[in-house]
């Protein structure tokens, strides 16, 4: 089980979303395939396909907990990894 996959599993899982890196999280919706532009703070995360966006902001060396469910419901609306 690779790294991308035991993130994907955490994040699904919902039991640590205060402990989910930021850099890890960027890296996970990156590999799923979306696409990231950076505006000072904010990373929007966008997917052809893929009605909704993402914005995510760093919280020190984490990412905020509540972005941490808005990555979760997207990936669970949009049956995202399922080839991780």
């Amino acid at each position: 089980m690779g790294k991308y996959d035991k993130l994907l599993l955490q994040v699904l899982r919902g039991l640590s979303d205060m402990n989910i890196g930021f850099d890890e999280l960027c890296g996970l919706l990156s590999h799923l395939g979306f696409e990231m532009r950076v505006k000072g703070s904010h990373h929007v995360f966008t997917l052809v396909g893929v009605f909704d966006q993402i914005n995510l902001q760093r919280d020190g060396a984490k990412a905020k907990p509540y972005q941490v469910r808005q990555v979760r419901n997207m990936i669970t609306k949009y049956k995202l990894g399922k080839d991780i």
